[in-house]
């Protein structure tokens, strides 16, 4: 069985096609013919099947070979089409192949016929193949040429020199420059770094390392047409074309980006900020440290060149002054302003901020003018210092240059001045509680003066014997390295030491003859009683050891329980050497008072046995007045 061939005729002579035929199968062929003898005929049969020759007589009763040839053509069909004829001249023939016939044959010399379709239907497959790969390759450059127009980076091709190929539109809109107007030039043209490392050619930190390389990607900066500057990231690649280097750059405008870094970077150092606020606030209640803190972050964060606070005094009604960063001048400092007047005065009085751009064209700034006349000022910002509802002040915001308050900064001065209105507060309330606590204070250490001076006139003691004591113990126990905390509590224990002889009769208190044994027991419990009276009593608490201890004895001696030695408080040894010493050096009903040389000497008798030896050396060694 021979190879297929599907042959459509265009004769009126089946004898003549017959006669083909034979010579086909005779090549090897098993042909599938149709023939045909008109155009409607032709063209009915080019519409039903797939043909792989056509041949054609060249005359026809109704049709002849070149309008056969003709249909194929309009029909864009390219098939081998042979013309086999009886009788045409070479004039004619030559005239049917330059109108597109593959060849002509003789009805009686068909020795060729083989042969001329092998041949013309290996050249119609090359011109298929020819035309696929045209049409890939078109297909190819049609999508090339739609990812370089619309790609959304910028695709720039140079040659090893530099010199611009193509410029899609990408990059037209990302250097504002036409592809016309860059092609044929040098690619530094695009870059803000003009240096090259060679002439005018491609800077050598940009270049890859050889074709086929990775290619290298860079951070820099293009220069637009109109010569602004803009952030890019630039990747060069180097590949051969026909045999010729050719460099392919991809540029990125990565302006958004390095915004988006940038304001990142930013709000770090924001928070960054106001993490030094809060530890200032929280580490210290002192408000010029803590305004000291804000504003220098103020400055440095809201990119400003000076700064004020302006405290709001309750009781004058009036803004003043209160800390500064920037100012060239001391005019800031005498700054005192009603609710409502001025720029701060009305930033306070309406509770919101006052932003003026541009004070040039403001019209004056009232009571202002002056400071921002000596301090060159132009954009300003003013902002309340509000907490709990209350106006604790304004923060003033000052610079030199036009003011463009941007969302963004604005919000963030709102929560620097939120920052500001809670130191402010806290420092208030902490200076209101120390106020209160020392007001506290001295009503305790007046009551506790009173509660000794009455204790005084009931016990007969000699006039000023509490306060003495109490100001020579405190300084005792300071000498003996006694720290300022519990020299307060000495002081008290000092004044309250016989307290407990408010429970004590005064059959026995004030009698002037010497006590029974019985009575002498009872009077020993007024150290006891001034533990139950004063235990009860919290702040009186670190005060005990003197009221409780004043009358044990360094060898255990005394009372109530006996201590000994160190078992005694220190504060009590202390008051005991301080309180015989201001009695025996005081006038009583029963005695004069002693020489200083005697109470000395009884002192140091009394060392180690009723006394603590180094209270009593650190006693002597001190010089002492008194006061009967």
């Amino acid at each position: 069985m021979g190879t297929p061939l599907r042959v459509l005729f265009v004769e009126d002579s089946e004898d003549d096609v017959a006669l083909v035929v034979r010579e086909l199968e005779r090549g090897g062929y098993d042909p599938v013919v149709e023939r045909v003898e008109t155009r409607e005929a032709m063209g009915a049969a080019l519409d039903r099947g797939r043909w792989d020759v056509v041949i054609a007589d060249f005359y026809l009763p109704r049709f002849t070979g070149p309008a056969a040839l003709a249909l194929l053509q309009e029909r864009g069909l390219d098939l081998p089409f042979i013309i086999v004829s009886g009788s045409v001249g070479e004039d004619t023939a030559v005239a049917a192949m330059k109108a597109g016939a593959h060849d002509y044959l003789m009805k009686g010399s068909l020795t060729r016929l083989v042969a001329a379709i092998e041949r013309e239907l290996r050249e119609a497959e090359n011109r298929r193949n020819r035309r696929q790969a045209e049409r890939a390759l078109g297909e190819r450059e049609g999508f090339l040429r739609a990812v370089l127009e619309n790609a959304g980076e910028g695709i720039i091709a140079m040659d090893g020199r530099g010199r611009i190929e193509s410029f899609n539109p990408a990059a037209e809109r990302m250097f504002g420059y036409a592809a016309a107007e860059v092609v044929g030039t040098n690619v530094v043209r695009l870059l803000a770094e003009r240096q090259t490392a060679r002439g005018e050619g491609v800077p050598a930190d940009l270049l890859p390392a050889g074709t086929g390389a990775q290619a290298r990607l860079r951070e820099t900066s293009g220069r637009r047409r109109d010569g602004s500057i803009f952030p890019m990231e630039l990747t060069v690649s180097e590949t051969l074309l026909d045999d010729r280097r050719l460099l392919i750059a991809v540029v990125r405008d990565i302006t958004q980006r390095k915004q988006a870094e940038e304001e990142l970077r930013r709000q770090m150092e924001r928070l960054a900020a106001l993490r030094k606020i809060n530890v200032a606030i929280t580490s210290s209640l002192d408000l010029r440290v803590t305004l000291d803190v804000l504003l220098d972050n103020v400055t440095a964060q809201l990119l400003v060149d000076a700064a004020a606070v302006l405290l709001f005094n309750a009781h004058t009604r009036e803004l003043e002054f209160s800390a500064g960063r920037g100012f060239r001048s001391a005019t800031i400092r005498r700054t005192r302003l009603r609710l409502g007047e001025g720029l701060a005065g009305r930033a306070a009085l309406e509770r919101r901020p006052v932003h003026v751009a541009d004070l040039r064209g403001s019209g004056g700034s009232g009571e202002g003018e002056g400071l921002f006349r000596q301090e060159a000022f132009r954009g300003y910002y003013a902002t309340p210092l509000l907490a709990k509802g209350a106006v604790k002040g304004v923060l003033e915001l000052f610079r030199r240059t036009p003011l463009d308050a941007t969302p963004q900064w604005c919000e963030f001065v709102e929560v620097l001045a939120s920052q500001a209105a809670i130191a402010i507060d806290n420092a208030g309330l902490f200076n209101e509680l120390q106020r209160s606590h020392a007001e506290l204070a001295v009503a305790y250490d007046a009551t506790l003066e009173g509660w000794s001076r009455a204790l005084e006139l009931r016990d007969g003691e000699t006039q000023g014997h509490a306060k003495r004591v109490t100001e020579m113990t405190v300084r005792l126990a300071r000498a003996l390295g006694m720290d300022e905390a519990d020299l307060v509590h000495v002081r008290r224990g000092a004044l309250l030491h016989d307290i407990g002889k408010m429970g004590i009769p005064d059959s026995i208190l004030l009698k002037p003859d010497a006590l029974t044994e019985d009575e002498r027991r009872i009077m020993r419990q007024h150290p006891t009683y001034a533990y139950q009276l004063l235990s009860p009593i919290g702040y009186l608490g670190p005060a005990l050891d003197i009221p409780y201890c004043h009358h044990e004895h360094w060898d255990g001696s005394g009372y109530p329980r006996g201590l000994k030695g160190e078992q005694i408080p220190l504060a009590a040894r202390i008051f005991a050497v301080v309180d015989v010493w201001d009695a025996l050096r005081s006038d009583r009903p029963y005695r004069p008072a002693w020489p200083e040389d005697r109470v000395r000497e009884h002192l140091r008798r009394l060392a180690g046995t009723h006394l603590d030896p180094r209270v009593v050396e650190a006693f002597l060694a001190m010089r002492w007045e008194h006061a009967s």
